[in-house]
């Protein structure tokens, strides 16, 4: 780091969102400087995350499809083991490559980073207590700037009667540490962490319940899309309990009993390891907003900004999971650049209509756009075309035929206004639904367009057709 301590922007947190916008600051022209509390960047997102979920999910597939379709290939694989403690070294060395990837992407573009914990003291200082792993000289460091970027990203939140004592009760981050496969392995919420670490460890031998208080799973995905995912990960055995609570947890003999009531029936279940995922907060403490200023909403606690990204103050700004909106990477990311912009009178700005969302399971499920419930909602006219991937060549061949391809799509104008898809590849395929919506390509459009064959995307065109077919634009 070079010896100075006045920069245009200090950026407080190095995920994606921070590290997005330090990025699109100094392409700007901006002096900029990140500050990190932890000895590597990236944030919850990079080290115990996206990243090394997928990872895991990455792996526990390949271990699932070696035991179980291989030989429907015609491949035989006998005496399949798992080495728990290679995967997860995997796990960790992707991980650490990204980080390390990071922080020289970062370096090489001219931003200086700082190791340690931050405080805002004033609407253009910073004040940092450097990490004594730093061997820094001076502990305590004052940074000025004209600019502040708030973007700490936010925690696991907590339930009463459940508390986590990261070995029995654990977050989505002990989840993803565990030193042996748990033979019962209970998840309280059916959102997409839950479902994704309980596909994790139930491909690797688990038997997972899962247990939600809402009536869907899938958190706010389009209902049909929800209902199938629920199907399907019921079929692999997962058990999904929806319009259950639970109330209490209490380890007994190295075992959690787990007070769970459904329809006003109480029971008791029994599990090794017990994650519970309901969500996340913000992550605000000790960085002093309050004393100089910088409002919150009272009822979610996250931070107010304006179309611009600025707080009440204004030379702060704040992105990411600390502002209002879905808790997504990718929406950090955007905003972090967005907001980069705006600080250089830029006109930064992130369509959070269009904004997609992705579940990791198998199969995949994402959307972006208005689900039917939202266009019903919004008394909206609509109609809706969908294809399912057992009638495309691709997925049969890929062995992958669940699921399907679903457009809602304007009734009069044909523009679409969401796109959802449950199946192979989905993670992949929604980026065309968004470049749709974004360019305001029609759905006769898609099913003009010509896909290559085979592919999984022909789902999509065929979906778009269908849409057709219901308008009378094509006879059949």
């Amino acid at each position: 780091m070079k010896n100075k301590n006045t920069y245009d922007v200090v950026v407080i947190g190095s995920g994606p969102g921070g590290y997005s916008a330090a990025l699109r600051a100094a392409q700007l022209g901006f002096d900029t400087a990140v500050v990190e509390k932890d000895e590597t960047l990236g944030g919850v997102c990079l080290n115990v995350g996206c990243i090394p979920s997928k990872a895991l999910l990455d792996s526990s597939e390949r271990y699932h499809h070696a035991r179980r379709k291989m030989a429907e290939h015609g491949i035989e694989i006998n005496d399949v083991r798992l080495d728990l403690g290679a995967m997860m070294s995997r796990k960790n060395k992707v991980v650490a490559e990204l980080s390390k990837n990071l922080r020289q992407l970062l370096e090489s573009s001219g931003i200086d980073i700082i190791n340690g914990t931050a405080r805002v003291e004033a609407p253009d200082r910073v004040h940092v207590t450097r990490n004594e792993q730093t061997g820094a000289k001076d502990r305590e460091l004052g940074l000025a700037a004209r600019y502040i970027l708030l973007a700490t990203g936010s925690l696991p939140n907590s339930l009463p009667g459940l508390d986590f004592d990261g070995k029995n009760i654990v977050t989505s981050t002990q989840a993803l540490e565990f030193d042996a496969v748990p033979d019962r392995l209970g998840i309280v919420g059916a959102g997409y962490v839950g479902l994704e670490l309980g596909s994790v460890w139930q491909r690797l031998g688990s038997r997972v319940t899962v247990m939600e208080t809402l009536p869907q799973a899938a958190g706010s995905a389009d209902g049909q899309v929800a209902r199938t995912l629920t199907r399907l990960l019921k079929n692999q055995g997962m058990d999904i309990r929806l319009n259950t609570t639970v109330t209490q947890a209490e380890v007994k003999d190295s075992r959690i009993a787990v007070s769970v009531t459904a329809k006003d029936k109480a029971e008791t279940l029994f599990f090794d390891r017990l994650l519970v995922s309901v969500g996340r907060h913000p992550r605000l403490d000790g960085l002093g907003l309050d004393d100089i200023g910088v409002e919150k909403d009272p009822d979610s606690g996250r931070i107010i900004v304006d179309a611009a990204y600025r707080t009440s103050v204004s030379s702060i700004y704040a992105i990411g999971d600390i502002i209002p909106g879905p808790m997504l990477a990718h929406k950090a990311s955007a905003e972090g650049a967005a907001a980069a912009e705006c600080m250089a009178g830029l006109p930064g700005e992130v369509n959070y209509d269009t904004l997609p969302s992705v579940i990791y399971t198998s199969p995949e499920a994402a959307g972006a756009g208005m689900t039917q419930e939202d266009a019903k909602k919004r008394k909206i006219p609509f109609l809706t075309g969908t294809y399912p991937f057992s009638g495309t060549g691709r997925a049969r061949c890929f062995g992958e035929t669940d699921g399907f391809v679903k457009l809602i799509v304007h009734e009069t104008s044909d523009r679409i206004l969401g796109v959802h898809i449950i199946g192979p590849r989905a993670s992949d395929m929604i980026a065309q639904g968004v470049v749709a919506m974004e360019s305001g390509t029609t759905a006769g459009g898609i099913a003009r367009m010509v896909h290559s064959h085979p592919t999984f995307s022909e789902a999509m065109q065929e979906a778009a057709a269908a849409v057709r077919h219901k308008t009378g634009q094509i006879k059949g």
